[in-house]
């Protein structure tokens, strides 16, 4: 199971990758959950389209340095490349913890930090 959610997770990142927003919406449940923990919650893909939409002008840098599966739990660690308001470049890590439910991401909790090494 776990691998399987693991291939769904890396197409859904290349999608991302793409900017090919509804490649990734492909991949999720019609209510997924999309938690940036400390800030919102969206609820529903229509939320989460609004969302990229508005914020994945370009499409997001991003490496994934670890894929941990168990169960229905894919966790992707890695760095993500982004400008700050100024359009400074800015490195943060996160930790996705995605939930899968029926081959697709049903819930997302985004941990989300500005890099200690800059």
């Amino acid at each position: 199971m776990s691998r399987t959610n693991k291939a769904v997770l890396e197409a859904a990142n290349e999608a991302i990758r793409a900017l090919d927003i509804e490649a990734f919406l492909a991949c999720c449940t019609d209510d997924i959950v999309w938690t940036a923990m400390g800030e919102q919650s969206l609820h529903g893909k229509a939320a989460v389209r609004g969302w990229m939409e508005e914020n994945y002008i370009e499409a997001p840098r991003f490496t994934v340095t670890e894929l941990i599966g168990e169960n229905d739990v894919v966790a992707a660690l890695g760095v993500i490349d982004a400008a700050d308001d100024q359009g400074r470049p800015v490195r943060h890590d996160y930790c996705d913890v995605w939930r899968f439910r029926d081959g697709k991401m049903a819930e997302l909790r985004a941990f989300v930090v500005v890099s200690a090494q800059r």
